[in-house]
Formats: C-alpha cells, sequence, structure tokens
C-alpha cells in the first residue's frame, strides 16, 4: 500500500471549483421529498466545520449559466436547510420559492419556515438509491 506524502499532495490542491463540483454532485442525489443540511454535505467532503463553504457553493448557483452541467436548474438547492430545519437559504430564492418547492415535494414543516428533519432528513453518507429523482 502506497500513502501519498505531503509533497504529492501540494501539486495537487483541491481547489474552490472542485469542492464546489463535489458540492454540487452531492445535492443532485437528494432525493425528492428530502432535504439534508449544509453540515453535512460539509462533513461528507470533507469539510468539516465549512457549512458556509457550502452556502456560497450553492449561492454561485444563480450567476451559472443554463448550459453549465451545474445551474440552479440542475442542483436541486431548495433541498439544502440548516442544521435545525430552517430553510435560510431562502433568501436567495425569488419570493417563498424555496419553501413553495418543498412543500410541492411533501416535505412538512413543523414552523413557518423550519422542516420536520425527522421526517424527511437525508443522511448524505448513505448510499442513495437509483429510483430516486433530483
Amino acid at each position: 500500500m502506497s500513502l501519498i506524502s505531503n509533497t504529492q499532495m501540494s501539486h495537487n490542491p483541491i481547489t474552490q471549483n472542485d469542492l464546489y463540483e463535489r458540492i454540487y454532485r452531492l445535492v443532485q442525489q437528494v432525493p425528492h421529498g428530502h432535504v439534508t443540511t449544509y453540515g453535512a454535505i460539509a462533513k461528507h467532503i470533507g469539510a468539516v466545520s465549512k457549512a458556509r463553504l457550502v452556502g456560497y457553493a450553492l449561492n454561485r448557483l444563480l450567476s451559472q449559466s443554463t448550459a453549465s452541467p451545474f445551474s440552479d436548474l440542475t442542483v436541486p438547492a431548495h433541498r439544502v436547510v440548516n442544521r435545525q430545519g430552517v430553510c435560510t437559504g431562502r433568501r436567495f430564492f425569488p419570493g417563498n420559492s424555496m419553501i413553495e418547492r418543498l412543500e410541492q415535494e411533501g416535505v412538512v414543516f413543523i414552523h413557518e419556515d423550519q422542516v420536520d428533519l425527522k421526517a424527511h432528513f437525508w443522511d448524505t453518507f448513505v448510499e442513495p438509491d437509483s429510483s430516486y429523482a433530483s
């Protein structure tokens, strides 16, 4: 078994774009009718305590071209909430569309903008089922 040395790793640094792409690919796996959290995504990609990075990445989707493989049309950013289930990203969606999209998917709210995480949380470490729709 060969280990990669620190010197070798410095020649292939992970860029912000690489991290963002990993975030987008993971968010694309969140099933219809479920949500995950910024922190769960950060932990999954190895960026523990970097939940804000996930938020920045998802916010960047708004400026992506629709021709991009990652845009607000292809990445269901509305399915990502904070650790309490609050739709903190909703200010980046027009009107109340984040909450409306989740309600259309059958997501239940325990307060006006707080998802019932016990019922709808999707664990990023669980292997996604091929039947999941994004």
